[in-house]
């Protein structure tokens, strides 16, 4: 966690940022929003905590948040600055936040020191860096140092939150000065804000009493300007050298909120500092003096210990150590400027013992005090550990730090908080496999249910898969359709198995597309043989529409299948009837969601006495659509194996609907075609496998369908 943009040498950044990015798009925009700015960022759905991503990521993320929210960077920045305060707070770092300071300039004073004792945990962490200074009239100059540009619009949303949540106090914020700071190291983006303050109660006195004439309101904004104006030429004016404003000076004019102890301490200071030198020395084994020509003075004996040399050669501390934090010239001047900052000062690896060389260099870490009657700056240290095992490979010992450093507890805490760190990331990275492979099972959960539910209907697959036993249903009308192709046996005969395979899987998978089309249940197949029904297993009114739009499409399909044995379209025949059926599940293994009844023979019936390319009706069928919308002509009285003579009817086509509509047909993309002509009812279709019209009997070629008229096809379970 820290308080602005988490800069990194490596460019990379901690995936707590990307997570905090993901949040509020989520609680803000909603998830569709934040799916399909991480598809059009092309980056993973998920981020964890204590891993680092190259912040490629993360810029990716704003920049398209700002394209598909259309949200300008300035703005979408800010409300991820407030956003990420309120985020902190959620992960637990709520009281660490609220005891950084009793101000909000102490608040900001302590960012560098937050962040450097959240770098012991996370490693990779080099945060911005913060400097306060005071201005007149309650205002303070806030200066932010990054190793990116264009992020700094983040920080107002988070001073803002902070000052309204922790200190009562509303914030406005304005850019004076942005440059590279030419006294860092490196190239890095200086940023100058002027920060007003004004107490929650004073604000809303002030709308309250807010003038509502234009003239008056112009001219607030003026004067606004005016200060604005002010405070930038004032700021620009300000000499940066040490003799021109001593740090005390500077920390005085930052801390203008008084409260009501400050006013009544006054500290007492002895006459003399009543403790020896030697004594000095040992008690704060790691401190050093050096002067404005940055000459070593004084050091701790831990600090002579470990860095030979140091008061006996005549070298500058500079040439010692060098400064990478804050990340400034190692001078006098500069060092006042960020007094308030923790300091962190690294031996140099060319002045250490030869035999030496191979460890670890020392960091220290602390903080710098300026003394101006001896003209000289105190650094109060201690070594920057992480680890026990950093203090190993350092070749120290906890005894080396004086025993009232808290350094030795942060040591030890801080190995007892790696350790949970590492159980952290373990589980985070186990909880993402498991995220990864729940995806992945529902994923193929989905595709097993698809396929079930082709097999059976989905109200009885779900009482399968639950273990229930699936009563039989009766209804107690519905409408089932029987078809066949003609001549089938001679194809057959004369083809190959393959060639037969392709045509029928051409001719089913354009039929099962129009089970979708018309809502109606595909019972079974049977080599050439396919069986539907409407109402069942939903019972619905127009379940004989349904199966005769069906059958409409079927011919139509057809049409687009090739006879392997001719190259022309094949020809099929349709039979439907309505009546009551009963309907249930049979068997254990493989089970089929079959029909039962007198209905179901019927059908198969007019599918086998019918015509080539015809649709055959029975005559509740012919009841059922009669006065639907649909031509339908009389066949006449013909002969039904096992029925004896009915008057049946021919399905000619829908009058209230296109073949596009029939076909299921984007209306948009297709041209409707020409209808098909029908030949009239009693006369003979041509082909091979013509019908005698006049007796209704089936010709010779029609000896392979007999097994519909004379058996039972177990497979369809019909029941004669």
């Amino acid at each position: 966690m820290q308080l602005g943009p988490g800069d990194t040498s490596l460019d990379i950044m901690y995936g707590f940022i990307n997570t905090c990015l993901q949040s509020l798009v989520t609680e803000k925009f909603g998830e569709e929003t934040w799916e399909k700015l991480r598809a059009s960022a092309a980056v993973q759905d998920a981020f964890m905590t204590y891993t680092v991503y190259d912040d490629v990521i993360t810029i990716k993320l704003i920049q398209e948040a700002c394209k598909v929210l259309d949200i300008s960077m300035e703005a979408i920045l800010k409300l991820f600055g407030e956003y990420f305060f309120k985020f902190c707070k959620m992960s637990g770092y709520d009281r660490m936040l609220r005891t950084l300071g009793g101000s909000l300039t102490e608040f900001i004073e302590n960012l560098d020191a937050l962040h450097s004792y959240l770098a012991l945990s996370y490693q990779e962490m080099n945060a911005p860096s913060f400097r306060v200074e005071g201005g007149a009239d309650g205002a303070m100059l806030l200066h932010y140092y990054s190793d990116r540009s264009g992020l700094c619009h983040i920080v107002p949303g988070i001073i803002e939150a902070v000052a309204k949540d922790f200190f009562d106090t509303d914030v406005t914020m304005s850019i004076l000065d942005m440059n590279e700071e030419v006294e860092r190291t490196g190239k890095k983006e200086h940023v100058v804000f002027l920060v007003v303050q004004k107490a929650r109660r004073q604000t809303r006195r002030a709308k309250a009493n807010r003038p509502h004439n234009s003239e008056d309101i112009h001219t607030d904004q003026e004067a606004l300007k005016t200060t604005l104006c002010t405070m930038k030429e004032k700021y620009l004016s300000i000499s940066v050298g040490p003799g021109e404003k001593c740090h005390r000076d500077v920390k005085a004019s930052v801390v203008f909120e008084k409260g009501p102890l400050r006013d009544a301490f006054q500290p007492v200071y002895p006459e003399r500092l009543w403790i020896e030198e030697e004594v000095f020395c040992n008690a704060f084994p790691f401190h050093l003096v050096f002067d404005e020509a940055l000459r070593v003075k004084q050091a701790g004996v831990n600090i002579q210990k470990y860095i030979p040399g140091l008061l006996t050669q005549k070298f500058g501390i500079d040439e010692y150590f060098s400064l990478i934090h804050p990340q400034v010239t190692f001078s006098i001047s500069s060092i006042c400027k960020f007094i308030n900052s923790q300091f962190v000062l690294k031996t140099r690896r060319e002045m250490m013992p030869r035999a030496w060389k191979s460890q670890p260099t020392l960091k220290l870490r602390g903080q710098m005090i300026w003394m101006d009657s001896l003209e000289c700056m105190i650094f109060m240290c201690s070594p920057k550990l992480r680890s026990l095992q950093e203090l190993e490979e350092s070749k120290m010992h906890l005894s080396d730090i004086a025993p009232h450093d808290t350094t030795r507890d942060l040591i030890l805490l801080n190995q007892q908080r790696l350790a949970e760190m590492e159980l952290s990331r373990q589980l985070e990275e186990k909880k993402e496999e498991l995220r990864v492979l729940s995806k992945h099972l529902a994923i193929e959960k989905k595709k097993t249910e698809t396929l079930l539910y082709a097999m059976l209907p989905e109200h009885v697959a779900n009482q399968l898969k639950e273990g229930k036993k699936v009563a039989a249903g009766e209804f107690e009308t519905c409408t089932i359709l029987f078809s066949d192709v003609v001549t089938f046996t001679n194809i057959c005969a004369v083809c190959e198995p393959i060639q037969i395979v392709n045509m029928l899987n051409s001719m089913y998978s354009k039929f099962d597309r129009l089970t979708n089309v018309h809502e109606v249940y595909k019972v079974e197949t049977i080599g050439d043989a396919y069986m539907v029904v409407g109402g069942v297993p939903v019972p619905v009114e127009s379940h004989a529409q349904r199966v005769a739009n069906f059958a409409l499409g079927m011919r139509i399909s057809a049409e687009e299948v090739m006879n392997p044995v001719t190259g022309e379209p094949i020809q099929i025949r349709v039979g439907i009837h309505t009546g009551p059926v009963l309907a249930g599940v049979v068997g254990d293994k493989m089970p089929r969601y079959c029909l039962f009844g007198d209905t179901v023979n019927t059908a198969s019936r007019m599918e086998s006495h019918g015509l080539p390319n015809r649709v055959h009706l029975s005559p509740t069928a012919y009841r059922a659509l009669e006065n639907k919308g649909f031509e339908i002509v009389k066949r006449g009285e013909i002969e039904v194996k096992g029925k004896g003579k009915m008057t049946t009817y021919f399905l000619i086509q829908n009058l209230n609907a296109t073949e596009d509509e029939i076909m299921g047909r984007p209306t948009a993309l297709t041209h409707p075609k020409a209808s098909d002509e029908v030949t009239p009812a009693g006369s003979p279709v041509a082909g091979q496998d013509s019908t005698d019209a006049g007796n209704g009997q089936p010709s010779p070629d029609q000896t392979k369908t007999s097994f519909l008229a004379s058996a039972v096809p177990s497979a369809f379970c019909v029941v004669l």
